[in-house]
């Protein structure tokens, strides 16, 4: 399906975006408006939310077009 991009938050986490996925529901900047930011060049700033709320917020993705990795230590 189409291009997974990365964004790498920290050394915990990656966040995953598929744009082909994308249904722009918004949920990602309500939930983490410091974080997502869609007019902007990267638009996801991932380094301003702890680990914990990257998961919670992915998690709620209706779309599925956010995802993560997390890096073993």
């Amino acid at each position: 399906m189409g291009e997974t991009k990365k964004y790498t938050a920290n050394e915990e986490i990656t966040v995953l975006w598929t744009p082909s996925k994308c249904i722009h529901a918004g949920v990602c900047v309500k939930s983490l408006p410091k974080v997502y930011h869609p007019r902007e060049k990267p638009w996801i700033t991932a380094d301003q939310a702890s680990t914990r709320e990257l998961i919670e917020q992915i998690d709620r993705c209706p779309s599925g077009a956010l995802g993560y990795e997390l890096h073993e230590k």
